[in-house]
């Protein structure tokens, strides 16, 4: 047993010292960025955007913050302003498939999938849900009723002040990855080399062939969808490296967790707003199945269609 917990503790500060050369920088640069002119500039621009979507002009704070960010700094946002039920839900949708954007999306692709597949698969479906929910949503005219969320504002003085400040959010922010990722690696190699892993995988391989991939993807989505992006990538580096997971599988398996990662914290974290929750998870869950379905299916046909045109090349060179 403390052999395992050995192998298990150090890939679990492997795994954190990756993921934290990413999240150090990316949110070391963000959090300065909030105290120089850049994400006003970029608030002001999206302004205009977001009548379209059925949003007041503040809508473009929370959905800033929450995007280069956290769903944290989003919700911070939100509570600052009077926003309708309506206008609450649809930024909690965006929100959902779209926030902490660098990091989440950067810790990606660490396992081999393109940041702009990732980004764009991402951004594209918090818009397309907001237009839908605009148009289809006669309801939520009341204010919301927002429930206690803490919520403090960092006064600093000086650009030495800021950089601190930036640099204890990154350090913070890496804390907090190894407080999940050591132990998360620690019971997974117990699982591993218990056999447990496969018994797993085995149970979920009919949910895995479902949406077009193979049983030992299924960690890599228990991962992602319990503990996130970027809490789960450590197990998602460590199933490409060790359970040779393809790269249409780990594609496919990002496409799902991009649509719906998190499911329990960044769902619950959402009551404190006075919205219903529980339609955040089934439109997450039910777009994560079928986009990813789809998607598996179109690039099963394509590969079907490559290997008959090989096939047929073949058979002609051989005449």
């Amino acid at each position: 047993m403390t052999g395992m917990l050995n192998r298990g503790l150090q890939q679990g500060l492997k795994t954190t010292l990756t993921l934290g050369k990413v999240i150090f920088p990316i949110t070391l640069i963000v959090t300065i960025l909030q105290f120089t002119p850049v994400l006003p500039w970029i608030i002001n621009l999206l302004t205009p955007a977001m009548g379209l979507i059925g949003l007041p002009g503040e809508a473009a704070v929370p959905l800033v913050l929450g995007n280069t960010l956290n769903l944290y700094a989003g919700i911070a946002a939100i509570i600052s302003f009077d926003f309708t039920v309506k206008e609450v839900f649809i930024m909690a949708m965006m929100l959902s498939f779209s926030h902490n954007l660098f990091v989440e999306s950067a810790v990606a692709t660490k396992v081999g999938v393109n940041w702009w597949l990732i980004v764009g698969v991402r951004v594209g479906l918090a818009i397309t849900s907001a237009f839908v929910i605009n148009l289809v949503w006669n309801g939520g005219s009341e204010l919301a009723q927002y429930g206690f969320v803490a919520s403090s504002e960092v006064v600093l003085n000086g650009w030495v002040e800021i950089a601190l400040h930036g640099m204890q959010t990154a350090l913070l922010a890496i804390l907090q990855l190894a407080l999940i990722v050591i132990p998360l690696m620690m019971i997974i190699q117990i699982m591993r080399e218990k056999g447990l892993l496969t018994a797993m995988s085995n149970m979920l391989a009919p949910f895995m062939k479902l949406l077009g991939m193979d049983k030992n993807t299924s960690m890599t989505m228990v991962a992602g969808l319990t503990v996130g992006l970027a809490f789960g990538a450590g197990l998602m580096i460590q199933a490409v490296k060790e359970d040779g997971v393809s790269k249409k599988d780990m594609y496919l398996a990002l496409i799902f967790l991009v649509s719906c990662h998190a499911v329990v914290e960044d769902t619950l974290v959402f009551i404190p707003l006075g919205i219903p929750v529980w339609p955040l998870l089934v439109i997450r869950l039910t777009t994560a199945i079928v986009l990813t379905m789809v998607i598996a299916s179109i690039w099963n046909s394509k590969e079907r269609k490559k290997r008959k045109e090989t096939s047929h090349e073949h058979s002609y060179n051989t005449l």
